[in-house]
């Protein structure tokens, strides 16, 4: 951009005056590129150069402005447009409109459409389809249906992409039948219908809405009206399934793909591999793997990682080890990730000793490990080895150029309280403070162990640092603090040591 001043500026040292066209190309160039604010110093040097910007001009850093976001410049440049003698065209009606409907600013961009007939200048297909599109998008499909009339009424015929926005907010919104006789009428009108790409990502994202059920539906709309599922669209229903934990109807899709002569990729696979182990089904999960390698895809990093999470959360913990050793003989690449969950999976399953073996390794071998593993196996060195030795490994977190976050302080804070070292606690909330690390919702887990232990003034104290973290008391925590503080709480006295926005809890206002 710096080049294009430069340019201008030989141009005029030349003695070449640039004219019209040529502001307008330069200002172009800034808009392109998200400079809208230079463009209007070029805008602004036109007329100081005796210029008077065009309609093209204008039509420019409008867009500029609008795809920047920047509306009250936009809308303040359209105002001085009469006044300057430029007449608005549909074009720049166009993009007033587009910018207030793509961020739902309906009311906005109908005035602007209002405005535009009230100018005697007509709207187009474009303008139509905008305004239609965002209609759709906000689930007025009444209203958009109306503009659909409207449009038709004054002669403009609906374009592919006025038909595909009324159908994908059928769709959505589960008018199947509307939507069908949509694909219909565009197809009677010699419009190619919606193709399979179009489906598969309405399928997608009601799917990633925990819509499973709609996104079947529209599964069966397309098929009904022609259209053959590729394995996207396939993958899309297996991983909504997953995700709602209905590994039977997921299973069942993949059955239909085989059926329908599409092979399922290892992407496939991994989902469904994923969506068993977290569901508590590793022995399907695992026969899964297993036909894996007998149809000839080679597992990944994360095949593998769904399976010994699986294990792992089964306390199948002989099975885990050997899978992992299967993994490593295998070439597979064994990420950080991988690490996490071995190291974890020990831990959990009272493997310890062995967990603290291979984070020892590990760090012999200079992997690069992560906060996590670290706030994992500070809990558990904490309950094995002792305080002392969990103290050295949070300080570990620094000296291996890692930050500790709210989880390693919790570790520590969660594990001092067990041992009744208030004090220690409270000076490692301290040093969590002068970090500036923001507490997490683990808090609530220490204020409910010291409510639990009479320490009623710390609790209160934890308490206050909750305020305006966008952290909220928790049922459980709500209860026990009804029971120590009501009226026959044991409790009760000491309420007065709460920040003041918890002390209704004594009952007073109660009759």
């Amino acid at each position: 951009m710096d080049k294009a001043k430069l340019v201008l500026q030989q141009m005029v040292d030349n003695g070449v005056q640039p004219d019209v066209v040529t502001w307008n190309s330069f200002m172009y160039s800034f808009c392109k590129h998200g400079k809208s604010k230079e463009a209007a110093e070029f805008f602004d040097s036109m007329t100081t150069k005796g210029l008077k910007p065009d309609i093209v001009a204008y039509s420019t850093l409008l867009h500029g402005y609008a795809t920047e976001g920047c509306l009250a410049d936009m809308i303040n440049l359209f105002n001085t447009m009469e006044d300057n003698g430029i007449v608005a065209n549909c074009n720049v009606f166009n993009i007033l409109i587009d910018a207030y409907a793509k961020r739902g600013m309906m009311h906005e961009a109908m005035l602007i459409f209002t405005e535009m007939q009230e100018q005697r200048v007509s709207p187009d297909v474009c303008t139509y389809a905008t305004v239609i599109a965002a209609l759709c998008r906000m689930g007025r499909l009444a209203d958009a249906m109306d503009k659909l009339n409207e449009m038709i009424a004054m002669g403009l015929q609906p374009n592919k992409v006025v038909y595909h926005s009324l159908i994908q907010g059928f769709c959505t919104h589960g008018d199947l039948v509307k939507a069908k006789a949509l694909v219909s009428e565009m197809m009677n009108k010699g419009i190619p219908r919606p193709n399979i790409v179009f489906f598969s990502s309405v399928i997608n994202s009601l799917c990633k809405e925990g819509r499973v059920t709609d996104a079947h539906d529209i599964f069966d709309l397309a098929i009904n009206i022609g259209e053959r599922p590729d394995v996207i669209t396939f993958y899309s229903l297996i991983d909504g399934y997953c995700l709602a934990g209905k590994m039977d109807k997921a299973f069942g899709v993949l059955d239909a793909m085989v059926s329908a002569g599409i092979e399922p990729n290892v992407v496939t696979y991994n989902t469904l591999v994923d969506g068993y182990s977290r569901n508590g089904r590793i022995d399907d999960g695992l026969t899964l793997f297993r036909e894996m390698t007998r149809n000839k895809i080679k597992p990944t990093t994360a095949t593998y990682g769904a399976i010994l999470h699986g294990l792992f959360r089964a306390g199948r913990t002989s099975s885990a080890k050997k899978m992992f050793n299967e993994m490593i003989e295998s070439g597979t690449t064994v990420d950080i990730p991988i690490y996490a969950i071995i190291l974890g999976g020990l831990c959990r399953n009272n493997c310890v000793d062995e967990a603290i073996i291979l984070f020892v390794k590990l760090g012999a071998m200079n992997v690069k490990l992560d906060v996590g593993i670290f706030n994992t196996m500070i809990n558990a060195v904490y309950t094995v080895k002792g305080r002392e030795e969990a103290k050295d490994l949070f300080a570990a977190i620094s000296a291996n150029w890692l930050v500790p976050n709210a989880s390693s302080y919790g570790v520590m804070i969660t594990n001092l309280l067990r041992e009744g070292l208030v004090e220690e606690a409270d000076n490692m909330f301290s040093s969590m403070d002068k970090s500036g690390c923001a507490p997490s919702s683990r808090l609530l887990n220490i204020i409910r162990m010291l409510l639990e232990k009479g320490e009623i003034s710390k609790a209160g104290n934890y308490m206050s640092k909750v305020d305006g973290k966008n952290i909220s008391l928790e049922a459980s925590t709500t209860s026990l603090m009804l029971s120590l503080f009501s009226r026959e709480g044991k409790y009760r006295e000491q309420i007065k040591l709460l920040p003041a926005k918890y002390q209704f809890f004594d009952g007073s206002s109660h009759s």
